[in-house]
């Protein structure tokens, strides 16, 4: 039998640490769900590896990922966002991460938890897959396709399907290790 063989896709040290440690763990705080949904919408056009590098630069200009914080930001806290090396500073993008909080906190208001409103697209559990190589895994899926849709109807930005799905597979709604990784049992044994 093979030895188990690690996901290929991390390549650096960060890269290596995220997918061993958090990349397809089932997550159910609504703070760090949406840490991910706004780290996610930062990638679009970029490496996950540039957005991993400055995840801290990211939490602490944006005051750890509060969205009540977030939704009040004026046009001097945009400024100062604009100015910050540590970050993607791209208007349209923190821009978003504005209007996500709004709308993320409304969510919260309407279901209870944004927890309780995500994980209702893959009716409660991971949907694990099996597979072999990431030629299979897919950009998108039927669950990201209704979850962008959704996400969109409810005022949210930078959350078209293939980020929703890279959002799913982050937060562990998808468990999209191969079935070659060591980390594919670990996480399907963490679900709840």
């Amino acid at each position: 039998m093979p030895a188990p063989r690690p996901c290929p896709w991390p390549k650096t040290p960060l890269d290596l640490k995220y997918h061993d440690t958090e990349w397809g763990v089932p997550l159910h705080d609504d703070r760090r769900l949406f840490e991910f949904l706004i780290l996610e919408g930062a990638q679009a056009g970029l490496s996950w590896s540039t957005i991993l590098a400055k995840r801290e630069n990211y939490r602490r200009a944006f005051d750890g990922f509060d969205a009540r914080k977030i939704a009040r930001y004026d046009q001097r806290k945009i400024d100062a966002l604009l100015a910050d090396a540590g970050i993607v500073r791209n208007r349209l993008k923190i821009a978003a991460t504005i209007q996500n909080a709004k709308a993320f906190l409304a969510v919260q208001r309407e279901f209870g938890s944004f927890d309780r409103y995500v994980w209702a697209f893959v009716l409660g559990k991971p949907i694990v897959n099996h597979h072999r190589t990431v030629q299979t895994v897919p950009a998108h899926t039927h669950e990201s396709d209704a979850l962008s849709r959704d996400l969109l109807a409810r005022g949210f930005k930078f959350v078209g399907t293939t980020i929703c799905y890279a959002f799913m597979q982050a937060c562990g709604l998808v468990n999209d290790h191969l079935v070659t990784c060591p980390r594919h049992a670990a996480c399907q044994a963490t679900a709840r």
